[in-house]
C-alpha cells in the first residue's frame, strides 16, 4: 500500500518559499492566528502560487477563497487575502498582498496580479473583490463587475463607500421596500410593544 506523504506545516512552507524565491519575498509572518498567514511582495505573487500548486510537496489545488480588505483611507492600503488548501495533502495556508490605495477616482487603482491562470476558480472571486473593494487584477482575463451592474457608481465594501441617491432615476435606497414586500416587523416581544404587523401567526385547526 502506497504511503501517505508527510503533511508540511506553516513553517516548513515558509522555508520552502524563503529558499525558493529569498527572504525578500515575506513581507511579514503571522504565525499564531487560527489562519497563520505570510504577507508577500505583491508583484511575485503569481510565482509563488505556481510553486504552491505545482509542488508536488504543497500542492495546493484548491484555492477556497480570495477576500479583499479595505484598510481605510487614513490607513492608505488595502489587502488581497487567498484561503489556499490542499485535498490530498490535507493542509491549508493563507497567503496576503498589500497594495496602496486611491481615495479619489483620479488616482491610480489598487493593483495585483491575477492568479486566474492557476486556480480557475480566481476569475470569479477576483471579479468579485474588483467589484467590491475597487482593486483591479492585471493579466485578467474578464476584469469586469460581477455583483453590481456595470455602471454602479463606487465599490460598495470600501469604508468611504458613499450610496448614489439615483440610479437610472430610481431612488436608491428605496424608501418603502420593507413595507411592500412582506416585512412584518420585529417581534413585539423585543419592541416592548405590539406592531400593526404582528410576527405571530394563526395555527391552523
Amino acid at each position: 500500500m502506497a504511503q501517505k506523504e508527510k503533511r508540511v506545516n506553516f513553517e516548513e512552507i515558509k522555508d520552502l518559499l524563503v529558499r525558493l524565491f529569498g527572504p525578500e519575498l515575506i513581507l511579514a509572518e503571522k504565525a499564531d492566528n487560527l489562519q497563520p498567514y505570510l504577507l508577500l511582495q505583491p508583484e511575485r505573487l503569481p510565482e509563488v502560487c505556481l510553486e504552491l500548486h505545482d509542488n508536488a510537496q504543497t500542492y495546493f489545488d484548491y484555492l477556497s477563497c480570495v477576500t479583499g480588505m479595505d484598510n481605510g483611507p487614513e490607513a492608505g492600503t488595502m489587502e488581497v487575502i487567498y484561503t489556499l488548501y490542499s485535498i490530498p495533502h490535507d493542509h491549508h495556508l493563507t497567503l496576503k498582498v498589500q497594495v496602496p490605495r486611491n481615495t479619489t477616482p483620479v488616482q491610480p487603482m489598487p493593483r495585483v496580479p491575477t492568479v486566474s491562470h492557476i486556480w480557475r476558480t480566481a476569475d470569479w472571486h477576483e471579479r468579485e473583490v474588483f467589484d467590491m473593494f475597487g482593486i483591479n487584477f492585471t493579466n485578467h482575463p474578464d476584469m469586469r463587475r460581477i455583483l453590481c451592474a456595470t455602471d454602479w457608481e463606487g465599490h460598495p465594501l470600501r469604508k468611504d463607500y458613499k450610496l448614489q441617491d439615483y440610479y437610472h432615476g430610481i431612488k436608491v435606497p428605496f424608501d418603502k421596500h420593507n413595507e411592500l414586500n412582506g416585512f412584518r416587523g420585529e417581534p413585539w416581544e423585543l419592541l416592548g410593544q405590539p406592531t400593526p404587523f404582528s410576527d405571530k401567526r394563526e395555527k391552523p385547526e
